[in-house]
């Protein structure tokens, strides 16, 4: 059996659009997302507030299988030591050779090298896969919104979590 090649990691481009959206779409479930099913006509996948400069994308054997989204949480100067994880998504048939785990030490990068003192996520509390992958990265629960989401009719909490860089 050949050896899987680690994927590599980029910051994502313009022309990444389509490939980002169609994942986006492909990966959309009550598990991690908090927003409605994307329907047709689809909103773009870049706008003001998602910028190609805030993604790193992952390929694998030349093709896109996965996205990071690292943001400052708040326009603040007095939060400009921090940066946020605001998306990860792996390609269904990318899962389980290591994506996420680059893509999260790759974000742990980026935040660092964009002068971050912490790099902060929310999770929701039902994602166990979610929250096992960013425990074995060093990330630690720093606190618990209680039933801050209704999905499908079950109240799921709001899991903040954060690590020093």
């Amino acid at each position: 059996m050949p050896e899987t090649q680690p994927p590599r990691i980029r910051i994502a481009r313009p022309a990444d659009e389509q490939d980002l959206a169609r994942l986006d779409r492909d990966t959309w479930s009550t598990l991690h997302a908090v927003t409605p099913r994307p329907q047709p006509p689809y909103r773009p996948f870049f706008d003001e507030r998602h910028l190609p400069e805030d993604f790193l994308v992952a390929e694998l054997d030349g093709c896109v299988a996965g996205y990071i989204r690292i943001v400052p949480p708040t326009p603040l100067a007095s939060n400009a030591h921090v940066q946020q994880i605001q998306g990860l998504a792996v390609t269904e048939s990318a899962r389980g050779r290591g994506v996420g785990r680059a893509l999260i030490r790759a974000a742990v990068e980026e935040a660092r090298r964009r002068g971050a003192r912490r790099l902060t996520l929310r999770v929701l509390g039902h994602n166990t896969p979610a929250r096992k992958l960013y425990e074995s990265e060093g990330f630690v629960v720093e606190g618990v919104l209680p039933e801050e989401f209704c999905l499908d009719g079950t109240y799921v909490d709001d899991v903040v979590m954060g690590r020093r860089l």
